[in-house]
């Protein structure tokens, strides 16, 4: 049995299993290549740059899955090609980072070595919900029905 305990095993933190599993699992995959930064260009606005020397645009790709921001490159080997040294790997990587909700990819920019993927994130406005109160033997009872888009 598996008694691992996290931050997310607070009873206050409900509904949080599918983000405690997409942690574990960029955690497994977390490596140093390719190098990144990641900077805020205004309130709004975010900037991931990786450093992706000797990659074509045709070499990588850039994909939104689920809350995930995927990055990934593959370079096509040249077999005609005879090295006497070679100090640059023609290595595939994959970068992942989970995106909050409302993030959205505005572009993405290869230039001198570097992919720059800008994101947009909305200003968060304050949301206030009031649930009424059921009361009494009548209330109803059994199967919550949450309304799931595309059911």
């Amino acid at each position: 049995m598996n008694a691992r305990l996290s931050i997310f095993s607070s009873p206050f933190l409900l509904g949080f299993d599918q983000f405690e599993r997409t942690l574990d699992r960029l955690s497994k995959c977390e490596g140093g290549y390719p190098p990144y930064n990641i900077e805020q260009l205004g309130e709004t606005q975010l900037r991931i740059t990786l450093a992706v020397a000797g990659f074509a645009p045709s070499d990588l790709s850039v994909q939104v899955e689920d809350n995930q921001l995927v990055i990934r490159g593959r370079q096509k080997d040249e077999g005609d090609r005879v090295f006497l040294h070679r100090g640059i790997a023609a290595r595939q990587f994959q970068r992942a980072f989970v995106l909050a909700e409302g993030i959205e990819v505005a572009r993405a920019n290869l230039a001198d070595g570097l992919l720059s993927i800008d994101l947009a994130r909305p200003l968060a406005e304050p949301k206030v919900k009031t649930i009424p109160i059921d009361q009494g033997p009548d209330a109803p009872q059994g199967d919550i029905d949450v309304g799931r888009k595309g059911g």
